[in-house]
């Protein structure tokens, strides 16, 4: 900003239907009037506008990526016909994996909203073959259906798999589809949550059609997995749809009457709406969990709605309902880990549990029966 010309300067992400093309702008403080000074053309890689280093001079510092390039920033005159000079220098820490074919793929849910995924294919991807899948997703409200089906998500960030990544498993033979879209939409007097379940299993069901229809995995064998409200969701999904072959739980809750005040963005408490509740707490529905689930806490889980009592409770439930379940407790881990030995522990586990009940399904009717999708 400058004061002393009455000029400003905007910096937008720049999403459109297109594809993501950040943008500077000059405002005109007394007219308010907008002036597009630069929007970045790069199609193969994205481009974010950190921040201005002298934008009276038309210099800014830029980070690009793609999917195989790490990050590194720079710096872009967009007033000189200069080329961009380089700042940092990174490698790829990750070229193990920097090859995998990796798209976002959008599709639409059966009441025509439109739904986005980011596919990424087994590093040995044989076309025709059909491959085990594991879709990892967190649900979010929204009260209308326009911002509910906006698609922020660009094919050109870089691969960057975090400790909690489902990504590490297209190195072990499955497709991933990650940040699958959740939207639970209330519109109007509706809120959200009064067809949670309803939306939250034809979400999924969108997710699995679409990836389906590419030809690339054995629908028989998806596993679904979250953390904290991916979790939540990951229970109630195998609660009420015959759709996964497993599932993997992290740090989530599971009984909401134990948190009667609210939880993510329902402000109505327990009183006001019990059956909403009731509805949506898999506790309530354990008798109905047939499908093998994998439930990872850690043991120091101080958030408020995560306490790990959630994990040890519904545990106790689905195994004294005869369901196939494990629980792991993670020592002195809050609701994110941190150490080393908790992170390639709970990565073993996870990698266990999707061999034995998703990879290698047995056709056990007592492991594979599971009850239609109900209403």
């Amino acid at each position: 900003m400058d004061l002393n010309d009455g000029k400003a300067y905007l910096i937008g992400d720049g999403f459109s239907a297109d594809g993501q093309f950040p943008f500077i702008d000059e405002i005109n403080l007394k007219s308010q009037k907008t002036e597009r000074l630069y929007q970045s053309k790069l199609t193969d890689k994205v481009e974010n506008i950190a921040f201005a280093l002298d934008a009276k001079a038309g210099e800014f510092v830029v980070q690009i990526e793609s999917k195989n390039e790490y990050p590194n920033y720079y710096i872009r005159n967009i007033k000189k016909r200069i080329g961009l000079q380089p700042l940092t220098q990174f490698e790829n820490p990750f070229k193990s994996i920097q090859d995998v074919h990796k798209e976002v793929i959008t599709y639409k849910r059966d009441d025509g909203l439109p739904l986005t995924g980011t596919l990424y294919l087994p590093t040995d991807y044989k076309k025709g073959e059909k491959y085990p899948m594991i879709m990892w997703a967190y649900p979010r409200e929204y009260k209308d259906k326009n911002s509910a089906g906006q698609n922020t998500s660009n094919s050109n960030e870089f691969t960057y798999p975090s400790y909690g990544s489902p990504l590490f498993w297209v190195a072990r033979g499955y497709v991933v589809l990650d940040d699958a879209a959740f939207p639970i939409v209330g519109e109007g007097d509706d809120q959200p949550n009064d067809t949670f379940v309803k939306q939250l299993v034809g979400n999924a069901k969108a997710a699995i059609d679409a990836v389906d229809a590419m030809g690339y995995i054995d629908r028989d064998r998806v596993a679904v997995g979250g953390h904290s409200y991916g979790a939540f969701m990951t229970a109630n999904l195998l609660s009420h749809s015959n759709l996964f072959a497993a599932g993997i739980a992290r740090s989530g809750a599971y009984n909401r009457t134990l948190t009667p005040f609210g939880f993510q963005s329902e402000e109505r408490n327990y009183w006001e709406a019990p059956d909403v509740y009731n509805t949506m707490s898999p506790f309530m529905n354990a008798n109905t969990m047939k499908t093998p689930l994998l439930l990872i806490h850690g043991e120091a889980d101080n958030n408020s709605g995560t306490y790990p009592m959630q994990s040890e409770r519904y545990f106790n439930a689905l195994k004294g309902l005869g369901a196939p379940v494990r629980l792991v407790m993670l020592p002195n881990e809050s609701h994110g880990y941190s150490a080393k030995e908790s992170i390639l522990h709970m990565l073993w586990e996870q990698d266990q549990w999707l061999e034995t009940y998703v990879k290698n399904k047995k056709n056990d009717e007592s492991i594979q029966k599971r009850e239609q999708i109900k209403d």
